[in-house]
C-alpha cells in the first residue's frame, strides 16, 4: 500500500467501526504504512467524550498531520484553481501532496478535481 491521508469520512467511518474504514486501517498497518491524518480532518470528526473513543483507539496507529505553512500554501493554491472547493479538503489534499500519498475519502466527486489538479489519487472509502 502507498502512503496514504484520511479524509474525516474514513474518520467518522474509523469512530463508528465502519468495516470498509477498519480494513483500510488494518491493511496500512500489516504493510507497515502510518495513515496520516491532516488535523483540520480531525477537527471536523472529532466530537470527545465515550463517543469518540474508538476513533481515539484508531489515532494511535495513525499520524496527525499539522498544518503548517506550506500545506496552508498549498492548500491555498489548490482554492484558487478550483473555485468552490472547500478549505479542508483542499488541506487534505494538499497535506497528501506535499507527503506524496493517496488520499482515502468518502467524498470522491468533491476531492477529486483537487487530486487531479494536485496529481493526487483520490480513493474511495
Amino acid at each position: 500500500m502507498a502512503r496514504i491521508v484520511f479524509d474525516t469520512g474514513p474518520l467518522i467511518g474509523l469512530e463508528r467501526r465502519d468495516a470498509h474504514a477498519e480494513g483500510w486501517l488494518q491493511v496500512a498497518i500489516q504493510d507497515g504504512v502510518v495513515p496520516m491524518v491532516p488535523a483540520a480532518a480531525l477537527a471536523e470528526a472529532w466530537r470527545g467524550g465515550p463517543r469518540s473513543a474508538n476513533l481515539a483507539r484508531a489515532l494511535r496507529s495513525c499520524r496527525v498531520r499539522v498544518t503548517d505553512e506550506s500545506v496552508a500554501r498549498t492548500a491555498g493554491e489548490l482554492l484558487a484553481v478550483m473555485g468552490g472547493a472547500a478549505t479542508i479538503g483542499a488541506i487534505v489534499v494538499a497535506t497528501a501532496a506535499l507527503d506524496g500519498a493517496d488520499v482515502l475519502t468518502a467524498d470522491v466527486d468533491d476531492l477529486a478535481p483537487l487530486g487531479e489538479w494536485a496529481d493526487v489519487l483520490v480513493l474511495e472509502l
